[in-house]
């Protein structure tokens, strides 16, 4: 299992608009073969930040198959006019759990 990792930095005063935006935007990554699950939680001491974690099987349904797929075009529209800086994303696999 792979946990994609990314802060989200949206624009202040948009935070509402994106929610609403995101909750559209899930369900196009939800239909993308090896997704796994999703969570967006929201920043206590930043309002405007976020933390998606998203779970795929393995990277390359995250990197090839959804942002390489007609969906990600419709992702990208629904969200990436909400970031700013550009959010980083990163890709992380399991080493220890407790």
């Amino acid at each position: 299992m792979i946990l994609e990792h990314a802060l989200l930095p949206v624009v202040a005063g948009r935070e509402t608009e994106f929610e609403e935006a995101f909750a559209q935007a899930k369900e196009i990554v939800a239909a993308v073969p090896g997704f796994a699950g999703l969570t967006l939680s929201r920043c206590l001491e930043r309002p405007s930040g976020y933390l998606l974690l998203v779970q795929w099987e393995r990277l390359e349904d995250h990197t090839e198959g959804f942002r390489g797929s007609p969906g990600y075009q419709q992702w990208r529209a629904l969200l990436h006019h909400f970031y700013e800086p550009f959010p980083v994303v990163e890709h992380f696999t399991t080493v220890l759990t407790a």
